[in-house]
């Protein structure tokens, strides 16, 4: 007995943005834009995701979460659908604080797929893409099964 293909279905990350379902609606994650292997999303600055009160610098867990998101469907606009693949490392290396009431800026990308495994990258700033947040990096498994 062969495995059976899932279905598959466009992406159209500004669409899924805009359902505003799971943890991207909680985190009111943006659509920015998007090509053919690149997301970029925006995550709105809010007093209940500040990590420091004392400093107003959000947490890290919202940002890593806006950058797996980002990477993932960077994945699929690769792979040119919506497919399911889950995430197998996402290693984040934070460089500096966000800075208060401003609105972070995540962009993924894929830079290369084999036949399981899907590479990504991305940069989270918050308005000034040479002043960079943090830095990720990460792959994601593909759990179709291989056509």
């Amino acid at each position: 007995m062969s495995a059976q293909a899932p279905p598959q279905f466009a992406i159209d990350p500004k669409r899924l943005l805009a359902m505003r379902g799971g943890h991207t609606g909680a985190l009111g994650l943006e659509y920015r834009d998007h090509g053919a292997d690149w997301a970029e999303l925006a995550l709105p600055y809010r007093d209940d995701l500040v990590g420091d009160p004392a400093t107003g610098v959000l947490a890290s867990g919202p940002i890593l979460s806006m950058m797996d998101v980002a990477t993932a469907i960077a994945i699929w606009l690769r792979r040119g659908a919506f497919l399911p693949q889950a995430t197998l490392d996402l290693r984040i290396d934070y460089l500096r604080g966000s800075r208060p009431g401003q609105a972070v800026i995540g962009r993924g990308e894929c830079y290369r797929i084999t036949r399981s495994i899907g590479f990504v990258r991305g940069q989270a700033h918050d308005g000034d893409p040479a002043d960079p947040i943090a830095h990720v990096a990460g792959t994601f498994m593909f759990t179709d099964p291989p056509q």
